[in-house]
């Protein structure tokens, strides 16, 4: 059998070998395999267990007032009979961040703790989650006012659970917390070059 040979003498299956070779270095450089963020790491036993403890709590069910007739009110908020109330339940990735869930027969309420490191973060953090509630109307199912202690809190009762899939109202809740960490972040930086900028700019006339 005859190969035939190309130019630079070497044959065609040898320059297919060095092709193969070369596309398959040239996809290794191409998509690098890239390590997980730690941040999310370190983020995902504290998401599980605020995501396993909300799926445990929305087994909620249609529930009429005992002190009023014909009038059905969250519970959680009302708070007018203690045996229709469910144990409280924080949950705490450090002594910064944490969940409260409070659970009861027909409403569940769900207050959330934000990281904020130094006061640019506590100042970010405040216009943001105040930003928001004034949209509270947008949301469906947050509260314009946030649990003494905490940032921002969900109010989730049993007509929510009726119209909506209750994964997905979990599933918001858990992309509301990987999210807003970013957002803050990335609004720091922002003002931390803007003012650098700023400076700059009022160190020149000197």
């Amino acid at each position: 059998m005859v190969q035939s040979r190309r130019p630079g003498g070497d044959c065609g299956c040898a320059s297919r070998e060095r092709e193969g070779g070369a596309g398959l270095a040239t996809s290794a450089l191409r998509f690098p395999a890239q390590p997980a963020p730690a941040m999310t790491a370190t983020l995902r036993p504290y998401l599980s267990a605020v995501r396993a403890t909300l799926q445990a709590a929305l087994c909620l069910e249609n529930f009429s007032s005992q002190v009023v007739e014909r009038h059905n009110k969250p519970e959680v908020e009302v708070r007018s009979s203690k045996e229709l109330l469910l144990q409280p339940v924080t949950i705490s990735r450090n002594e910064k961040e944490k969940v409260l869930i409070e659970g009861s027969i027909n409403s569940v309420r769900v207050s959330i703790a934000v990281k904020q490191a130094d006061e640019i973060e506590k100042i970010l953090c405040h216009k943001f989650m105040r930003f928001m509630m004034m949209r509270a109307e947008n949301f469906f199912i947050l509260r314009r006012k946030p649990v003494e202690g905490y940032d921002i809190s969900f109010l989730i009762t049993n007509f929510h659970t009726e119209q909506m899939y209750k994964h997905k109202l979990v599933d918001f809740v858990i992309h509301f917390m990987e999210e807003i960490d970013k957002e803050i972040s990335e609004m720091k930086l922002s003002v931390n070059a803007r003012a650098r900028i700023v400076a700059e700019e009022f160190l020149k006339n000197f």
